[in-house]
């Protein structure tokens, strides 16, 4: 990729309508040209379930639990799958379709601004690789959404430890801009997670759950080393400035920011966008 300086913004804890809409204002930035393209590394004031646009609130969540549990619940602006946001670091990457050496296509993009979590992740000492279908098979089983959980889906260029995915991403394009973000575990409560999801019985979902222990694992799981969220900002944004070939320098919100992201929160609050599926 073309050696640019990007922003980066490491804005801490903040509740799930101020992350959504602050990755959707730097969208907006983007578009206007006022910023060339950006990383942001974040987290949840309160543990959080994320659902994909597309998935059926009512349908796929026990939106009760969810409430009995006092997480938040959000929709997302882009697809996949359900995600708690919780013991975790979320990054979010934004840029033009037209920047130099970006693939058109969804999957080589994702390929490419993933480069920065394998980085990040071999910042941390862990054998991080891609992890690529090759057989009919392995490319067919792409097509089978086993549940609404994120990491119990499989995806093209999945990023994995031993054997078992360890960072799960998505991403939007909406009028020449991308953006991708995505859950850097650092644990899991398996339990909490798979009680927030419909099923259609308890063995179906003590299936599901043990077939996503195989299949996906956590930092904390996997590593020698206890690492906590404050270790993960140098690792990732060092990780994004090599994987992605670029350097960063600090941005701050303007008070013409500040004014628009309250106005984008309105969205992510209402319950026109949350259930509208």
């Amino acid at each position: 990729m073309a050696n640019n300086i990007w922003y980066y913004i490491a804005s801490g804890k903040n509740d799930a309508v101020h992350n959504m809409a602050l990755d959707e204002l730097l969208m907006e930035k983007v578009r206007a040209k006022e910023i060339p393209a950006a990383i942001r590394l974040y987290e949840w004031e309160t543990p959080t379930l994320s659902i994909g646009y597309f998935q059926k609130m009512r349908k796929e969540i026990d939106i009760d639990r969810v409430k009995a549990y006092g997480y938040e619940l959000v929709r997302r602006a882009t697809g996949g799958r359900g995600v708690l946001h919780d013991k975790e670091l979320t990054y979010s990457v934004v840029l033009p379709e037209d920047y130099p050496d970006m693939p058109e296509s969804v999957t080589e993009s994702y390929r490419i601004l993933s480069h920065g979590l394998l980085e990040g992740f071999r910042n941390l000492g862990l054998d991080a690789n891609f992890s690529i279908p090759r057989t009919n098979e392995e490319k067919k089983e792409l097509t089978n959404i086993r549940s609404s959980v994120c990491f119990d889906t499989p995806s093209w260029y999945e990023l994995v430890v031993e054997g078992r995915k360890i960072a799960g991403s998505a991403q939007t394009r909406q009028n020449g801009i991308i953006m991708q973000h995505g859950s850097i575990l650092l644990d899991v409560d398996i339990d909490h997670l798979f009680d927030m999801f419909t099923y259609t019985n308890e063995r179906f979902k003590s299936k599901m759950k043990e077939a996503f222990k195989e299949k996906a694992v956590a930092i904390n799981e996997i590593s020698s080393r206890h690492f906590t969220v404050e270790d993960l900002y140098p690792a990732f944004k060092d990780g994004f400035e090599k994987g992605l070939g670029i350097s960063t320098e600090p941005y701050a919100l303007t008070v013409e920011d500040e004014k628009r992201l309250e106005e984008i929160k309105e969205k992510y609050a209402s319950d026109e966008w949350n259930y509208r599926r």
